[in-house]
């Protein structure tokens, strides 16, 4: 497996070479967490803890009608309490099946749908 790509100005070529064992053990390991999760989506699931924020984040968008992208994500930072955790709610929102994105002249709008 080859992986070619950039760390900041750093650029990166790494091969692994793996033998058909170690393959097979990498896969072991990779199964058992989708088999753990499967058991745990059987489970009532709990409140998350960024649901009041997420709850705020559309009432934001839900009381504007629409917002340009960097205006929401200003509202959200703020909301948040930082840049990650702004963007991450702007992520929620635009994968939201309430909320329609369109491409603006600048920057994306988003739209309320309900």
């Amino acid at each position: 497996m080859r992986i070619r790509g950039q760390i900041g100005n750093w650029p990166v070529d790494l091969t692994l070479e793996l033998e058909p064992a170690e393959w097979a053990q990498l896969g072991r390991q990779l199964e058992a967490p989708v088999v753990a999760e499967a058991t745990s989506t059987a489970m009532p699931a709990a409140p998350r803890q960024d649901d009041g924020q997420w709850t705020a984040a559309r009432e934001v968008l839900r009381a504007a009608g629409q917002m340009n992208g960097p205006e929401l994500l200003d509202r959200l930072e703020g909301l948040a309490g930082s840049t990650a955790a702004g963007k991450r709610l702007l992520v929620r929102l635009r994968h939201s099946s309430e909320v329609k994105v369109e491409s603006g002249a600048d920057a994306p709008v988003y739209h309320w749908v309900g």
